[in-house]
């Protein structure tokens, strides 16, 4: 874990300034978001990364929080939210688990995008994800499923993450995340079209009420 955290701060400035791979699928992935949200809701953006989905969440909501293991990801994060004025935006620098600075059943949405491929141990992200929500809460996750791909990711990858130029990268198919964000218990599950590649799983579901 803490060679990945060097890597995303290392990286953190270039990360910022680099524009969206995909700006429509963004903004429809947003679009949805923001319809799941009301003026009273508390949001949760894990692997938040520099902020920009968070904030771009931050006026349809009562509060929004983002959260990850980069401080340097984070501090930009900060500076983003103190220029555009989001004062219901908090950022925390931390990872999911013991130590996350909220309770269970804090958050009427919970967002994982482009966190869940990252991650060691996707069930156990899953089951702390999953005890964040409010019972009836929303979980939005976007993921990189590179099993989707004939190319030989995973021992690609690997050589990249001995070499430091990649973080640890898991690889499945979207198969497998439905099956385990299924299993973590949530419910409705919907994939919803938003003109994304086909290695992105981008995926809706709740925690029942």
């Amino acid at each position: 874990m803490t060679a990945d955290v060097a890597f995303w701060d290392n990286i953190a400035e270039r990360y910022a300034a680099k524009p969206v791979d995909d700006p429509a699928a963004f903004d429809r992935k947003t679009d949805i978001i923001r319809g799941l949200l009301s003026p009273d809701h508390a949001l949760l953006d894990v692997g938040c990364g520099t902020g920009s989905l968070a904030l771009r969440l931050a006026p349809s909501a009562r509060e929004v929080h983002g959260l990850d293991v980069s401080r340097e990801m984070i501090r930009i994060a900060r500076g983003k939210a103190t220029a555009s004025g989001a004062a219901n935006a908090t950022f925390h620098v931390g990872a999911l688990g013991a130590d996350a600075p909220f309770a269970p059943g804090t958050f009427d949405v919970v967002c994982a995008c482009s966190l869940l491929h990252l991650v060691a141990d996707r069930a156990d992200a899953l089951a702390h994800l999953f005890r964040l929500l409010k019972p009836g809460g929303a979980f939005v996750a976007s993921t990189v499923c590179l099993g989707e791909s004939w190319v030989p990711y995973a021992p690609i990858l690997t050589v990249m993450r001995w070499v430091g130029k990649a973080p640890r990268v898991q690889v499945f198919p979207k198969r497998t995340l439905v099956d385990d964000i299924t299993r973590a218990g949530f419910v409705d599950l919907t994939q919803p079209d938003v003109g994304a590649a086909a290695t992105i799983g981008f995926m809706v579901a709740r925690r029942p009420r």
